[in-house]
């Protein structure tokens, strides 16, 4: 059995919704969405796309082999790799692998050996190297995953083998494979270091910077580092921690680093003082007013020394096991509203958050998404953009109307160059075309459903820009933007609740859920998926970002370490870089159908918040500057 022939056995043996394989699956930068129901009925759009997803995990080598390499078995298991094999990495520049099990006979592995012919500088973290292999026994199997890192010292082409194995001590059921890592010589000059970080001693509870400056050819990147372990999101010349603990106290250094090399700068010893410092808030909780039913949540954070611990209070009297810094009021009753506030509380004292009123509301004109937007660039054949979502709602029926609009030509206007000349609309309903546009040619029914939606304004009648307007009953559906005569460009997807104003009830089908999954990049290059909540009450979302999450499904080249960030306008209003096994972010991933994430300790993140009406943006971009594909996913929480 070949990865590329088993593709769709082993879809459905990993019981992980259609909707969502077809996301993580889409080699182009395109938008998905994931259905949050129980009826998963996304399917790809285009046979070449599951094609190219099925070679892009063969395309991992032997690193993708079936499972009974030494015990045969009838569930195929197989090794896949975070990054596009052959590997290709510079002679100084660091080098990080994540390879891990996917299918059902091994779910993750105890036990690993590799092979010790990796290259000069590199080797297996928390391996032990056994004459000629390396071997990683994980007796509490937290992770799953092996890593392999560090930085070549030497230019050559090194090939190894990997083996996972089901139990500790490489016992049980193994998968095995083999890859090549290519190291080149290094260009240009490595990063000179003209001013090293210096050592100080502060008291618990203040602000410290450490700073650094290097020159080279290429300019160097940096990234942190505390007693010798990365510091995620400090890739900045300088590094501050705004509130030290005592737990900050240690040795500190930067890694200056370009495509010449790195170099490694001297330590700075950070001493902290004991001392205590009463609790203060630096976030307060903001009051809300939800529908009836439906889920807030309230969020406050404080400083001091030792950090305070959390309980919330509703109407004054403490809420028993509200302990986090994050309050979830699930299913919402008259008996819900009221008062909610928090208590920090530390050896130096308590204060209490400023008070955050909850007004529970009867209205049939509810808080919902109803636009999203994606822009990215659009290629050939499987590199098409794809705009995802999801129509529906619990006790919802009916049809929803939608107005879809692909800009091309009409995003000039704004500045942005390279735009795609000639954009072709097309919506599809799993593999069926239901609506196609190559050419709105100025409808005054286009024109006036943007009017009505809020749509910035198309003004060249004449553009080639594309637009469709549709009544779906619920189900999932994707628009496809492509170039009509093979052109290629920038163009952005957008889909708006056209809905007549004062006609929405909550039997009325709507968006319920959005993704979008793109190569992102650096600068101007992240990931930016747009979405609007309309009505006249608040609603909660789930927001993820996936980055190492991907490789289970054999999505190769991940972004290692998503950080995510929601922006109203110009303000961030939220942000998370690792989301470290939250409970609670679990549980409602669980109730809309999300897809799990199954390790704790990865660097996917996600944030839970109640949103009043208005327009936002989730940004994902990688934490210490790096760069790979990454899913964003926007879930109403009912």
């Amino acid at each position: 059995m070949t990865p590329g022939t088993s593709l769709s056995s082993r879809i459905e043996r990993m019981r992980v919704p259609v909707a969502i394989l077809a996301a993580v699956l889409q080699r182009s930068p395109a938008a998905r969405i994931a259905a949050a129901t129980a009826d998963y009925v996304l399917e790809s759009p285009a046979a070449a796309v599951l094609k190219a997803a099925a070679a892009s995990i063969a395309a991992l080598g032997a690193v993708d082999s079936v499972a009974g390499a030494s015990t045969p078995t009838t569930s195929p298991a197989y090794l896949v790799s975070d990054i596009p094999l052959p590997a290709s990495v510079a002679v100084g520049q660091p080098f990080k692998m994540d390879v891990t099990v996917a299918g059902v006979a091994v779910t993750f592995a105890k036990a690993w050996d590799v092979s010790n012919t990796l290259p000069p500088g590199i080797s297996v973290q928390g391996a032990t190297l056994t004459g000629s292999i390396w071997v990683l026994n994980d007796a509490t199997a937290t992770k799953g995953i092996l890593t392999i890192s560090g930085t070549p010292t030497q230019a050559g082409t090194y090939s190894f083998t990997v083996d996972g194995w089901e139990l500790t001590n490489r016992t049980g059921t193994s998968t095995s494979g083999a890859t090549t890592i290519n190291v080149t010589a290094p260009a240009g000059s490595v990063p000179v270091i003209s001013t090293q970080p210096a050592s100080q001693t502060v008291n618990a509870g203040s602000s410290v910077t450490f700073s650094v400056a290097a020159s080279g050819n290429p300019a160097p990147g940096y990234q942190w580092q505390k007693n010798g372990e990365t510091i995620p999101g400090a890739t900045g010349a300088s590094y501050t921690i705004p509130y030290v603990q005592v737990g900050d106290a240690g040795i500190y250094a930067v890694v200056a680093n370009n495509t010449a090399g790195a170099v490694t700068s001297q330590a700075a010893t950070l001493t902290v003082n004991a001392v205590v410092v009463a609790p203060s808030f630096s976030m307060q909780p903001a009051s809300q007013a939800i529908a009836l039913g439906t889920t807030v949540v309230f969020k406050a954070e404080a400083t001091g020394a030792p950090l305070p611990t959390y309980q919330w209070e509703f109407g004054g009297a403490p809420i028993p096991g509200a302990t986090s810094s994050t309050l979830v009021v699930n299913g919402t009753t008259p008996a819900s509203a009221g008062s909610y506030a928090c208590v920090a509380t530390n050896p130096g004292g308590n204060a209490t958050s400023n008070a955050a009123a909850l007004a529970v509301s009867s209205t049939s004109d509810i808080g919902r998404l109803v636009n999203i937007s994606c822009r990215a660039a659009v290629g050939t054949g499987g590199n098409i953009l794809i705009a995802g979502f999801v129509v529906g709602g619990g006790g919802t029926s009916g049809s929803e109307k939608l107005l879809a609009r692909a800009s091309g030509p009409a995003l000039i206007p704004f500045g942005l160059s390279g735009t795609l000349p000639d954009p072709q609309l097309q919506l599809y309903s799993g593999s069926t075309v239901v609506g196609t546009n190559n050419g709105w040619g100025g409808s005054p029914d286009i024109m006036l459903a943007g009017a009505s939606v809020g749509a910035f304004a198309w003004s060249d009648t004449a553009s080639h820009d594309s637009a469709l307007l549709e009544s779906r009953p619920p189900g999932a559906y994707t628009a496809n933007v492509s170039g009509q005569s093979g052109d290629t460009g920038v163009a952005l997807a957008e889909v708006y609740d056209d809905t007549p104003a004062g006609t929405y009830t909550p039997s009325t089908p709507r968006i319920v859920n959005i993704s979008a999954r793109v190569q992102v990049g650096t600068g101007s290059n992240v990931l930016i998926a747009g979405f609007a909540i309309g009505g006249s009450t608040s609603k909660t979302v789930l927001i993820r970002a996936s980055g190492p999450a991907l490789i289970p499904f054999g999505v190769t080249g991940t972004l290692p370490d998503p950080m995510l960030q929601l922006h109203s306008g110009g303000t961030l209003i939220g942000s998370n870089n690792a989301w470290g096994g939250d409970p609670q972010i679990s549980a409602a991933a669980a109730s809309v159908g999300g897809f799990p994430w199954s390790f704790a300790t990865s660097n996917d993140s996600a944030i839970l918040v109640t949103l009043p009406p208005g327009a936002y943006t989730a940004e994902v971009s990688g934490a210490t500057g790096d760069t790979g594909i990454a899913l964003v996913e926007v879930y109403e929480v009912p």
